[in-house]
């Protein structure tokens, strides 16, 4: 089992629903954010183009943030999603400067968090938070070894990219273009 998710950059408009579900569902304190909305133009006058990604945690198959953890807080857990123990959590923030994502920061009680694909969601068979509350349904997530889950049949249909495919983590997030 490897868990997925692919967003689709023609259907998300932006709207951040999604990160303020994962800010209630995971009681993430104000100010702080495990999944965020990036706007990015593409291209030159008069063919601009304009792309919203909702981002996160990678889950990297190839996982940076777990060899740099010097206390073993950062694993891989079931279905390929990269966790935080905060028991084990010293707070060196050695994996968040190895993420070349971004995606970590330090949470106020002094350890490391970030997205865990609600973890405790996936494991009840619902999606994470922020795939189930998309109003424009832009969100897919799955196992990628079920060919017939939402994911990997999104991938099979479209064309996708990944961000930072120079770093060689191997991300987990997909993005249909």
């Amino acid at each position: 089992m490897r868990y997925a998710m692919a967003i689709d950059t023609l259907k998300c408009v932006g709207c951040s629903d999604c990160v303020v579900a994962c800010q209630t569902e995971n009681n993430v304190p104000q100010g702080y954010c495990r999944d965020w909305v990036k706007e990015t133009v593409n291209g030159l006058y008069p063919s601009v183009e304009l792309e919203y990604r909702s981002e996160r945690c990678n889950q990297c198959e190839n996982t940076p943030c777990v060899r740099t953890c010097p206390t073993g807080a950062s694993f891989v857990s079931d279905g390929g999603i990269v966790l935080v123990d905060s028991d084990k959590c010293i707070g060196c923030g050695a994996c968040i400067e190895s993420c070349p994502y971004d995606a970590r920061y330090f949470h106020t009680d002094g350890t490391v968090d970030k997205c865990t694909f609600c973890h405790h969601r996936v494991s009840e068979g619902k999606d994470p938070a922020c795939v189930s509350v998309c109003p424009t349904k832009c969100m897919y997530f799955g196992d990628m070894d079920d060919p017939e889950s939402d994911v990997s049949i999104a991938l099979k249909n479209r064309s996708y990219k990944t961000l930072a495919p120079e770093t060689g983590t191997k991300p987990q997030v997909y993005y249909l273009v």
